[in-house]
């Protein structure tokens, strides 16, 4: 057997409000532990058995290429919380984000939240033939936008039973992506099928397909219609990295500005469609993303959105890194000031004098620590849009209160 890892990621409601001293109990798989979260509402990152790699590397139905654990999340105060399904793979950091809610907001003493399998490990319902629509699709925006938040209709359209969740962009897309592919599969593969995924959407976005036939949400959760979108499931960092690096980038023909709807399957080399297992194979012989896109969909090129709805300011263009002095860094040392009221790891850089010194350097760090990206010390574009993220959550937290 190998092994993976796993962290628990403990929040009241939302990522700004980071719970600390809940106690996780993680079981399965001959394990029985017992961990509490730290100031920054996070477990230790624990070691676990997962099935060899081998199992994810090629089409097979015999062993199921991840462990299944269940998380049992609790706190004086709050409704406890059971994640049954959570998800390890080899040599992969699995993160299972927990949002607790106050007891005196609810009568359950503990939710259930069960986590459906990858689409490559179990078979959901194929696409409704009549719902592929025609490249000609009139848009409806005037620009490409990365939206905040997407509505999730959690089941088929017409099903008015159904609740509708409101993701953050990025959390939709790396939700999806889980959902989707096995996080063990190239770097250029997870990037190719990210972008597909990242283009499907803003297509659902751009020509405001369901609001346009009087629906209130953006897309729906089921591989009927859409993409699979699981409410509460695992997240791995080598996707996860991958969506925070290119989320703003999408593919589009050569002769439209619309994003491209980008469907997808699994096996079946379907005119138009990307074969997700073939992608896998293109990435083992040393195909580039873009070059894995291009052996299924004709006449593309990647673009980049300019604007994301709702942030305050846009990234700079470049790095920012230690002894560089300039408003935007400024910018980024004002905005970890603020979001250390929540987070009271991040230090206090003390001068916000627009000088990139080595306490902006460790505060950056740090933050790169708690959110799973790599830590520099360096402001690259994911850091950038990252820190923007939790900076725009802890302001709309602030708003609400007061």
């Amino acid at each position: 057997m190998a092994r993976g890892y796993l962290v628990i990621n403990v929040y009241a409601d939302n990522i700004a409000q980071p719970i600390e001293n809940a106690k996780v109990e993680i079981t399965g798989e001959n394990t029985n532990l017992e961990l509490y979260t730290d100031e920054s509402g996070q477990t230790e990152r624990v070691e676990l058995t997962a099935p060899d790699l081998s199992y994810s590397e090629s089409e097979q139905s015999e062993v199921r290429p991840y462990s299944v654990y269940t998380v049992v999340v609790s706190k004086e105060g709050f409704t406890t919380m059971r994640y049954e399904g959570v998800e390890v793979y080899p040599e992969e950091t699995s993160r299972q984000n927990v949002y607790l809610t106050n007891e005196s907001d609810t009568l359950i003493e503990e939710e259930v939240v069960n986590i459906d399998p990858p689409t490559l490990w179990k078979n959901y319902p194929p696409t409704v033939t009549e719902e592929v629509e025609s490249e000609i699709t009139p848009y409806v925006l005037q620009e490409v936008v990365i939206p905040e938040y997407i509505i999730v209709h959690d089941g088929i359209p017409s099903n008015k039973n159904a609740p509708n969740y409101s993701v953050p962009f990025t959390d939709y897309i790396k939700n999806v992506a889980c959902s989707e592919i096995y996080s063990t599969w190239p770097r250029e593969t997870i990037k190719a099928n990210v972008l597909a995924i990242i283009s499907f959407t803003l297509n659902r976005v751009y020509t405001e397909w369901y609001v346009s036939k009087g629906y209130d949400f953006t897309i729906t959760s089921t591989t009927t219609y859409d993409q699979k979108y699981t409410r509460g499931r695992t997240i791995f960092d080598s996707i996860a990295n991958v969506v925070d690096e290119i989320f703003t980038t999408y593919i589009k023909h050569t002769y439209s500005s619309q994003p491209l709807l980008a469907h997808y399957q699994a096996t079946t080399e379907q005119a138009g469609y990307l074969s997700q297992w073939g992608s896998k194979y293109l990435g083992d012989q040393g195909y580039s993303a873009l070059e894995i896109l291009k052996y299924y969909y004709s006449y593309i090129e990647l673009a980049t959105a300019k604007e994301i709805e709702d942030y305050p300011y846009s990234y700079p263009g470049n790095p920012l890194r230690e002894n560089d002095c300039s408003k935007d860094v400024q910018i980024i040392q004002n905005q970890l000031n603020f979001i250390r009221g929540s987070y009271p790891a991040i230090k206090k850089i003390a001068k916000t004098d627009g000088f990139f010194g080595t306490d902006t350097v460790q505060a950056v760090k740090t933050f790169q620590n708690i959110f799973s990206i790599p830590a520099t010390g360096i402001v690259d574009f994911a850091t950038w849009y990252r820190i923007s993220n939790i900076y725009v959550s802890v302001m709309g937290m602030l708003k609400s209160v007061y």
